[in-house]
């Protein structure tokens, strides 16, 4: 069975919350591109680009803040401002309909950082003032305000990420609440993944293949391959953060109790 059906309950997971986005808004108002940056602490590098760009009818306010995004192994984020250690031009604007900006990041922090360090652009849609007596103040009395982010990562001139899979084993797992959903998700019958990375840089393990080898449950030889697209389906961009640990979980069911092996292939 190929993984990507073994996705079909998380793919369904996703189309909920998918859903009920829909219905808060059924049109994005705001597009921010890329999603991931990549810079360095010193150097050419040091200067990264971000797109937002208008997709809605009317004019687009917004204004930009950035805050330092540290994770733990099981995935918790914890947030802290950050605006100080980045110079942004423009830091805030106003968008015509189907109008682009250009916003020009600049590292202003440490130049010789010790290891990578994650931030978050959040480019924020600020409130536009409804005229009194006009159509929109009686049939709009709330304003959708939209918050898109992209995820900056600063890193040591030089400094190479260093992942090695400490633990891959099979697993029953709880997945996250659906926001808007009062059912609680099913366990799913998958594999843990502990991925530790020694080095100074981080590492987006979304990048490589994925292949597991290992005996299923009546002690036959078993392997997985995971491409790059299904892996970002599952977890994400595999963000390891520089001297730390992640745990995933992806919904691949069929291995037995033994110790699996897990490789990464460009």
């Amino acid at each position: 069975m190929r993984f990507i059906q073994r996705c079909a309950r998380l793919f369904a997971i996703c189309l909920s919350i998918l859903a009920a986005a829909s219905i808060a808004s059924p049109a994005a108002a705001m597009r921010v591109s890329p999603m991931v940056v990549e810079m360095e602490s010193l150097g050419s590098d040091a200067v990264a680009r971000i797109e937002v760009q208008n997709t809605g009818p009317e004019t687009l306010a917004f204004e930009t803040r950035i805050y330092r995004m540290e994770i733990d192994e099981d995935g918790k984020m914890t947030e802290t401002p950050a605006d100080d250690l980045f110079l942004v031009f423009p830091p805030q604007g106003a968008l015509p309909p189907g109008g682009k900006q250009v916003l020009r990041l600049q590292w202003a922090g440490d130049p010789a950082l010790a290891t990578s360090q994650a931030y978050y652009v959040s480019v924020e849609q600020l409130p536009v003032a409804i005229e009194p007596g006009s159509e929109d103040s009686v049939a709009a009395k709330v304003q959708v305000l939209y918050n898109m982010r992209a995820l900056a990562v600063v890193a040591p001139p030089g400094a190479k990420p260093d992942v090695t899979a400490s633990s891959v084993r099979a697993f029953v797992y709880q997945p996250p609440q659906v926001e808007g959903q009062n059912e609680t998700p099913a366990p799913v019958e998958g594999v843990e993944v502990i991925l530790t990375n020694e080095g100074r840089r981080h590492a987006m393990m979304s990048n490589f293949g994925w292949k597991m080898e290992g005996k299923d449950k009546s002690g036959q030889w078993l392997r997985v391959d995971v491409s790059p697209e299904e892996l970002t389906t599952a977890v994400g961009t595999g963000y390891v953060p520089a001297l730390g640990s992640r745990k995933f979980y992806l919904p691949i069911s069929g291995f037995g109790p033994e110790p699996i092996k897990l490789t990464f292939q460009q």
